[in-house]
Formats: C-alpha cells, sequence, structure tokens
C-alpha cells in the first residue's frame, strides 16, 4: 500500500487556546505536519510566503485582517496554486464567502479530530485534481449549517428555493436546508439558464417544473414535477412566461 502524502499545515487564529486546540489535533492525525502557527493575517501570510504550506486551518474573525481578506489575498505558487483553505469558525453565516474564495471545508468550533480528519481529505482530494482553468460565475454547491457541521448541497440537486424572513430554505428531492442569505443576492449567483425567480420570495429550478397554469383566483401557478404549486408573482408572470414557454 503505497503511503499517505504528509500534508504540510499553518493554523492562524487569534485566540491562544484556538491555535493550542488545533496543534492538539494535528498532532494526533497521521500524515499532518504542522508547520507553524500565526495569531493574524499579516503574519500569516509572511509564513505562507517563506513555507508554502499545503492546507491553511483559518478563523474567520480576526482583528484587523479577517481570514476572508486573508484568503482572497493568498499568493499563488509558480504552478498557479495557492494552499487549500479550511476554515474553523463559531460562525455560520460567513459560508457562502467562504465558497467564493475557494475553501475546501468549513468547520463549526468546537471540532473535534474526525471531523478535522474529513477536512484534510478534501485537501488531499484537491491535490490530485486538476486547477480550474478559471472561477465559475455561477454557485455549484452551498455549504449550510447541520446539526453543528457544514455540510454541501449541490446546487443541481436544488428543486427549488423560498424566502423565509432573512433565510433562504433550499429544498432538494429529500429534504429542506435553510442559510443565511437574501434572494436577491442569491439569484444573481445562480445560473439563469437553470433557475428562474418566479415570485419575489421563490425561485425554482427550471427543468422541475411540470407546467405553467393559470388558476381563476389564485392568478399564474407554477407546478413542479413533485406536483408543489408555487405562486408566480405579477412583476414576474411575463418574464416567467417568456423563460419557460421559449416566446
Amino acid at each position: 500500500m503505497s503511503e499517505v502524502p504528509t500534508l504540510r499545515v499553518l493554523a492562524v487564529d487569534d485566540e491562544p487556546l484556538a491555535i493550542e486546540r488545533m496543534q492538539i489535533l494535528c498532532a494526533r492525525l497521521p500524515g499532518i505536519e504542522l508547520i507553524g502557527t500565526a495569531n493574524d493575517g499579516p503574519g500569516a501570510l509572511r509564513l505562507i510566503e517563506v513555507h508554502r504550506p499545503d492546507v491553511l486551518l483559518l478563523d474567520i474573525a480576526m482583528p484587523g485582517m479577517t481570514g476572508l481578506q486573508l484568503a482572497a489575498a493568498l499568493p499563488q505558487d509558480a504552478s498557479g496554486s495557492a494552499p487549500a483553505i479550511i476554515f474553523i469558525t463559531a460562525f455560520d453565516q460567513f459560508a457562502l464567502a467562504a465558497f467564493e474564495v475557494a475553501a475546501v471545508d468549513y468547520l463549526m468550533k468546537p471540532i473535534d479530530a474526525a471531523r478535522l480528519a474529513r477536512g484534510f481529505e478534501r485537501a488531499r482530494q484537491r491535490q490530485t485534481m486538476p486547477a480550474p482553468v478559471a472561477s465559475p460565475q455561477w454557485i455549484a454547491e452551498f455549504w449550510v449549517p447541520q446539526r453543528g457541521e457544514m455540510v454541501r448541497v449541490a446546487a443541481d440537486d436544488v428543486e427549488h428555493v423560498q424566502a423565509e424572513r432573512d433565510y433562504m430554505r433550499l429544498t432538494t428531492a429529500t429534504r429542506s436546508f435553510l442559510i443565511h442569505e437574501t434572494i436577491s443576492t442569491l439569484e444573481a449567483r445562480l445560473d439563469p439558464a437553470k433557475f428562474v425567480r418566479i415570485h419575489r420570495s421563490v425561485i425554482v429550478r427550471r427543468d422541475h417544473v411540470a407546467r405553467l397554469f393559470h388558476g381563476r383566483s389564485s392568478g399564474w401557478q407554477v407546478e413542479l414535477v413533485n406536483g408543489l404549486q408555487l405562486p408566480v408573482g405579477r412583476t414576474h408572470a411575463a418574464g416567467v412566461k417568456a423563460l419557460l414557454t421559449g416566446h
């Protein structure tokens, strides 16, 4: 059996206890070498430039330079790739922004060794994948909070999206998930060739629409392939008819 390549890891967090926790966990995991720690963004950038780690364990809420700002400022190496990023944070509302900087995982504090090991495995998988030609314009997947951790939901699995106050409910064939996002921001990031907004609070996946019909008293409605009927807002009716019927 071939030996698992060692991942060289840099931990970045402004809380000493969090750094200590990551040191302990990394020491317990095979194939992991913690090459250094930093307590702020500028210090981390200096260490990254010198040591070229494979993986960053990165806090988000740090003074001066946040983890997201640090991720966006990462230097590229000669092959055009940057360290894989595993965000470790106490906040779930930054998951969408974390996806935009191509993080491989998003862990909620407090973390344990098993969950961190899964994050490292995702970093290993990224090493074997060819580098993307360009950053995707549209969302391909979501990270959503679920029972103390963040789970991935593929955009192609989402059948419809519905606003619930300050949250959006993503519904798939088997379950639904809540994310902290506005519908306008989400609409701008979803591929319009696949998704269409039919109401001020509803977005549907176009290939899950079975029919568009006009109720006698309820106005236009969309029926999905699973039988669910959703209202079409008056301001969206003309655009929905044109997109779904082609004229």
